[in-house]
């Protein structure tokens, strides 16, 4: 049994210290700088690619918002309507612009099969994936695109800056603390070499790279970037090329969206399962930093039942069994108990919470979800 607890302990160590402090430091020691260049009207245009389904509220908005993106570089953009229900479709055909192409399919078949039209009918160099909800601030496009002056890198990602503003503590503490940490990993293994993972909302390829996601995926930021990277290019981040958004401000919301992404891990691995094998030049990064975290979870059930069996033999695993119920129970109160000053304390432990009980239902998801997994997703709802 103590050798459960010490094993236990090393990898949830590994997993949020370990890991991180390894890659910063071959960030530091070995850098792989990228080359960059300005991107003009002079180089092939791009394509920008968005998946929509019933996003009529936020629509007229964006069109507007997109159409007024770098006009001399973005020669089409490709608005991909998944069976949507509501206004839609008729605000699409009321924009005039040439540069804007409806793309409308009869029914909904999730958020891949979208894009997959979209890059089926782009003719752009370079294609662009955004969300409807995510604004683009002034430069980021161009920003972005100065990365493909390097002939390695394949895909690209912008830096999300997220609004905490009317988030509880816990929510707060996902979007603030926890996505800094998570962006700070990111810049760390795109320095090395390349990210897992990238933003969704905001990021490009080569459109000779791209590759059709498969059939129902979630994860379509995951599963393209992975597959670019099989192909020998680079994935890399621009941290100035920023995008804002707003995730949910309360905890319950901001649960049920990890649980979708990490359902969409689980899903990623069934359906891709080449990114475990020796294809995947960044198979180290992906399970230290992604499939570690799914495992986390249970490897904190066994340190706490290890402490609390050890505890009669020792005043260590009692003083540690005590530690840990308390630091969970605190967790689960600020979760659930508007108490000003414990959510304040307690907010990152609750957060922890959240995170890694999200993991078990995600997979609890995937698991028994009946019919396509992606009808657990909902890429145009607005967060509360």
């Amino acid at each position: 049994m103590i050798w459960v607890f010490w094993i236990s302990l090393a990898i949830i160590l590994y997993t949020y210290a370990g890991y991180p402090i390894v890659i910063a430091l071959l960030a530091r020691i070995r850098p792989r700088p990228w080359l960059r260049a300005p991107w003009s009207s002079t180089l092939p245009p791009i394509s920008i690619v968005m998946a929509v389904h019933n996003g009529a509220a936020m629509l007229p908005e964006k069109i507007d918002h997109l159409l007024s993106l770098e006009p001399t570089l973005v020669r089409e953009i490709l608005i991909v309507s998944d069976g949507s229900t509501d206004a839609t479709n008729q605000i699409l055909h009321q924009t005039s612009d040439p540069r804007l192409r409806p793309i409308l399919l009869p029914e909904q078949a999730g958020k891949s099969a979208a894009v997959n039209s979209g890059i089926a009918q782009a003719t752009g160099e370079i294609l662009l994936f955004v969300d409807i909800r995510p604004r683009i601030e002034p430069g980021a496009l161009t920003s972005l695109l100065a990365n493909f002056a390097d002939p390695k890198v394949g895909c690209v990602a912008g830096e999300l800056r997220l609004s905490q503003q009317g988030h509880d503590a816990t929510a707060s503490a996902v979007s603030g603390l926890y996505w800094r940490y998570e962006q700070w990993i990111r810049n760390c293994e795109a320095a090395v070499d390349s990210p897992v993972g990238v933003y969704g909302g905001f990021y490009a390829i080569r459109r000779a790279c791209a590759v059709p996601a498969p059939a129902g995926l979630i994860l379509d930021d995951m599963f393209q970037p992975l597959a670019i990277i099989r192909q020998g290019f680079r994935s890399v981040l621009d941290r100035h090329a920023i995008v804002t958004d707003r995730w949910p401000a309360q905890a319950g919301n901001e649960f049920s969206r990890k649980v979708r992404t990490l359902a969409g891990n689980f899903q990623l691995l069934q359906v891709a399962p080449w990114i475990l094998g020796p294809s995947n030049r960044v198979l180290f990064q992906l399970v230290s930093h992604k499939l570690l975290r799914l495992a986390v979870p249970w490897f904190f059930l066994l340190l706490l039942f290890t402490s609390v069996g050890l505890a009669p033999t020792s005043l260590f695993f009692a003083v540690f069994a005590i530690l840990q119920a308390l630091f969970w129970l605190m967790a689960a109160i600020a979760t659930r108990r508007r108490i000003p000053v414990l959510q304040r304390i307690a907010a990152p432990a609750s957060a922890l919470l959240v995170l890694n009980a999200a993991a078990v239902a995600g997979l609890y998801t995937f698991l028994f979800t009946r019919g396509p997994l992606w009808r657990i997703w909902s890429p145009t709802a607005t967060p509360s």
